[in-house]
C-alpha cells in the first residue's frame, strides 16, 4: 500500500491518503455500505394481521375508489468515497477516515400534466473518522467537514455516511414540499405522495413511503411467501408490521414487466409505524395506484422494472453533481505536494 501525507498543522494531525483509487476498494475490506437488514426474531401473528388475518391473506388489487395522487415526489441520494485516509495523531495513535461526497435530490412528477422536473438537489462532503482531534479537511476550494463516528473499525466507516445522506434527503424533501405547497398531512388523501428510494429507517416525513427495490431477506413466514410470489403486476400483499430495530408498516408489490423468477418485479414498500393501521392501508392502496406507472423497461435499464424511471434519471444527475472522482482523489493527493 502506498500513501501520501495531507498536512493539517492547526490540529497537529497528519492525514495519509491511500494510493489505491476508491473505485478499486481500499487496503481494508469494507462492509456493504447499506449493511444487512435486521434479523427477525420471529413473527407475531398480531403484526401479520394488520390488514387481513394470515389465514385470509391473498393478492390485493387497487380499489376502484382509489385514484393516483396528483403529484408524486421521488427523492433519492447517492454517495461516493473520494479517498481512504489514515491519521497520524500527535500521541502516535492512528485512526481510519473516509473523505466522502454525497448528494440528494427530488423529482416532481405532475401526473395530471404528464410532466416531471427536478425541484431540488444539493451536494455535500464529509470527513468521517473516529479521531476526536479531527477538524475539517480543506483541499484547495473543497472542504470536507469533519464528522465524528464512534466505531474505530474501518469496515464500518462506509455505513457512517448514511445518516448524513439521510439528513440531506430529508432537508431537500422538506424544501421541495415547502416550495410546492402540497402534502402537509400525515396520512393519505393529500395532493402529493413522497417516495423515498430505500428504507425509511426512522425518517418521520408526512405522507411518505419507502421504496425497497432489492430483497435481502424475507420478512414473512414461509407459509405466506406463496401469496407474495403469486402477485400479478399491479397487485400487492396485505399490510403487515415488520422490524425489530427499524419498525414499519410494510407490504410487497409487483411492478409490471416480464415474468421470470418468482420474485421478479417485486418490491417492498413501507411507511411510518406511528400511523394508524387504516392510514397505512390507505398509503398501500395509494402506492398501488402510483408506483406501477413509473416502472422501467429492460431495454432502458438493467435493473428494470424495479429501478423507477424518475429515480434512474435522478441518480445520473446527482452522480454528475458530485464531480470527477479521479480529480478529487488527485487533489487530495496533491495537497501533500506530490502526485501519485
Amino acid at each position: 500500500m502506498s500513501s501520501t501525507a495531507v498536512h493539517q498543522p492547526p490540529t497537529g494531525i497528519r492525514w495519509y491518503v491511500e494510493g489505491w483509487q476508491p473505485g478499486y476498494g481500499t487496503s481494508f475490506e469494507a462492509a456493504d455500505p447499506a449493511g444487512p437488514g435486521p434479523a427477525e426474531d420471529g413473527f407475531d401473528p398480531a403484526d401479520l394481521a394488520t390488514e387481513l388475518d394470515p389465514a385470509a391473506w391473498r393478492p390485493l388489487s387497487q380499489p376502484s375508489d382509489v385514484r393516483s395522487p396528483d403529484v408524486v415526489l421521488l427523492v433519492d441520494g447517492v454517495r461516493r468515497i473520494d479517498a481512504s485516509l489514515w491519521s497520524a495523531e500527535p500521541d502516535g495513535v492512528s485512526y481510519p477516515a473516509l473523505a466522502a461526497s454525497y448528494a440528494a435530490g427530488v423529482v416532481r412528477c405532475d401526473l395530471r400534466r404528464g410532466a416531471a422536473r427536478l425541484v431540488g438537489a444539493r451536494t455535500a462532503r464529509g470527513l468521517f473518522t473516529p479521531s476526536v482531534a479531527a477538524t475539517d479537511l480543506v483541499v484547495g476550494r473543497i472542504r470536507y467537514p469533519a464528522h465524528r463516528v464512534d466505531d474505530a473499525d474501518p469496515t464500518t466507516l462506509p455505513q457512517a455516511v448514511q445518516p448524513a445522506l439521510a439528513a440531506l434527503e430529508i432537508s431537500v424533501s422538506e424544501q421541495a414540499r415547502a416550495s410546492d405547497g402540497t402534502g402537509s398531512g400525515s396520512g393519505s388523501g393529500d395532493a402529493d405522495l413522497l417516495v423515498v428510494d430505500g428504507p425509511l429507517r426512522g425518517r418521520q416525513l408526512p405522507n411518505t413511503i419507502g421504496y425497497v427495490k432489492s430483497q435481502r431477506q424475507p420478512y414473512l413466514p414461509a407459509s405466506l411467501i406463496p401469496v407474495v410470489t403469486a402477485l400479478a403486476p399491479a397487485q400487492r400483499s396485505p399490510v403487515f408490521l415488520r422490524g425489530t430495530r427499524w419498525r414499519s408498516y410494510s407490504w410487497y408489490l409487483r411492478l409490471p414487466g416480464p415474468r421470470g423468477a418468482p420474485w421478479a418485479g417485486i418490491v417492498r414498500v413501507e411507511c411510518r409505524p406511528d400511523l394508524t393501521a387504516q392510514a397505512a392501508i390507505a398509503l398501500a392502496d395509494l402506492s398501488l395506484a402510483a408506483l406501477p406507472r413509473f416502472a422501467s423497461a429492460p431495454y432502458k435499464d438493467p435493473r428494470a422494472p424495479q429501478n423507477l424511471v424518475p429515480i434512474a434519471g435522478l441518480e445520473r444527475r446527482l452522480r454528475a453533481m458530485l464531480g470527477d472522482a479521479r480529480l478529487l482523489h488527485r487533489a487530495l493527493t496533491l495537497s501533500a505536494g506530490t502526485a501519485r
